[in-house]
């Protein structure tokens, strides 16, 4: 996976689009990141040992986006997170006009 910076991360997701225009699909998921790389080990009951509480991270965005071969990912600070939201809206807005309508079919009632 690559992690790239914000304005990389919306240009990469654009080109991402732009492929999987005519078939294919792109996913998108953002949560919550707290900066950590490892998981958190198991606490281990035998030996009470207490692991040092750690400072509050600033509140952070992991937004990941795919298309099943390629995999980007940023990390979007609380400060920034309005810039990005307004040019993340732009690249879906440019970049979603060729949505297939679903059609619905028509229920008769039975009289």
């Amino acid at each position: 996976m690559v992690l790239l910076e914000n304005d990389a991360f919306l240009t990469e997701l654009t080109t991402l689009y732009q492929k999987c225009r005519t078939s294919g699909t792109v996913y998108v998921t953002m949560k919550k990141y707290d900066g950590r790389t490892k998981p958190k080990p198991r606490p281990n009951t035998k030996s009470k040992q207490r692991s040092q509480p750690q400072a509050p991270i600033e509140g952070l965005c992991l937004i990941r986006a795919t298309n099943g071969k390629k995999k980007l990912s940023t990390v979007v600070n609380a400060k920034d997170i309005n810039r990005f939201q307004m040019a993340y809206t732009s690249v879906l807005r440019a970049n979603l006009d060729g949505l297939k309508k679903t059609w619905k079919e028509k229920v008769k009632a039975f009289d």
